[in-house]
C-alpha cells in the first residue's frame, strides 16, 4: 500500500496528524492525497465550503499537519454550488502554481465537470462513491480511463444483499477461495486499468484482507457474471 487518503475534515485534521505521527518521513514511493473543501460544525455535518480564500487557506495547515511543504495530491471535497467551479479548480491550481501542491483532484463530479476544471489545471484523480452494487458514475470511469486519470472509488467494498449469502458475490468469492470482500475489489481492479480502490479499515486483519484482494484474477466469465448481475441490483436499489 502506497496510497494514503485523507482530508482536512477527518476529525478536524486529527487524521492527517495521525498519518504524519506514522508515517513520517514518508519513504520516497508513499503518495499521501489530503482534501479541502468541507466545513464540518457539527460531527453530523459535512457542507460544502468551496470559496477560494478558505480552500487556499485549509492548505496551509493541511500542510503542517502532514509536516511536508508540498502536498502530493490535493482534491477538491466537494463541488460547492454558491462558487463557480473555475474559481473553485482556480484556488487548487494557484496552490500548485506556488509549489504548494504537486497534483489537484475532484472528488463526487460528473464528466461535465471533470472536463470543466481540466480546462484550468490538469485533473490527476477523481475520488467518486463506486462500487459494484453503486454504478451511478461509469461514464466518469471510463472518461478517467481514456484520459489517464486515476479513478479513486470510496466505499469500494459494497455491502448488502448483493454480498450476501447465495449471492452472485458470494458465489464467486466461493469459486475463488476469497470472501465476498475480496472479491468486491478484485472486480473494480479489473473495470479499468486507472482504477484504484481506496477501502477504509480499523484493524490489521482487515487490512490484510483489503491487500489480498490484489492478487485476486478474476475469470472472463466470473467478471462478466458480476457485472451482470451488479448492474440488476443498482437498478433495483
Amino acid at each position: 500500500m502506497n496510497l494514503i487518503d485523507t482530508a482536512d475534515a477527518y476529525a478536524l485534521g486529527a487524521n492527517e496528524e495521525l498519518i504524519a505521527e506514522a508515517l513520517h518521513p514518508y519513504a520516497d514511493n508513499v503518495t499521501v492525497a489530503t482534501k479541502v473543501g468541507v466545513a464540518r460544525p457539527s460531527p453530523a455535518e459535512w457542507v460544502p465550503l468551496g470559496h477560494p480564500a478558505y480552500l487556499r487557506q485549509q492548505a496551509e495547515p493541511a500542510l503542517r499537519r502532514l509536516r511536508v511543504d508540498r502536498i502530493d495530491l490535493l482534491q477538491l471535497h466537494r463541488i460547492d454550488p454558491a462558487y463557480p467551479l473555475a474559481d473553485q479548480t482556480g484556488a487548487l491550481k494557484q496552490l500548485k502554481d506556488e509549489g504548494k501542491v504537486r497534483h489537484v483532484g475532484l472528488s463526487e463530479v460528473g464528466v461535465d465537470e471533470l472536463r470543466q476544471a481540466a480546462e484550468i489545471t490538469p485533473i490527476a484523480t477523481v475520488q467518486n462513491m463506486y462500487n459494484l452494487a453503486t454504478r451511478g458514475h461509469e461514464a466518469v470511469v471510463d472518461h478517467a480511463a481514456e484520459h489517464g486519470i486515476a479513478f479513486l472509488p470510496f466505499f469500494p467494498i459494497a455491502a448488502g444483499t448483493h454480498a450476501g449469502p447465495g449471492s452472485p458475490l458470494a458465489e464467486v468469492a466461493a469459486e475463488i477461495g476469497v470472501t465476498p470482500a475480496q472479491a468486491s475489489p478484485a472486480w473494480l481492479l479489473r473495470r479499468s486499468p486507472t482504477v484504484i480502490p481506496i477501502p477504509g479499515t480499523s484493524s490489521i486483519a482487515h487490512l490484510e484482507e483489503n491487500t489480498a484482494a490484489l492478487s485476486i484474477k478474476l475469470t472472463d466469465d466470473q467478471y462478466d457474471r458480476l457485472s451482470a448481475a451488479a448492474l440488476v441490483m443498482s437498478a433495483a436499489g
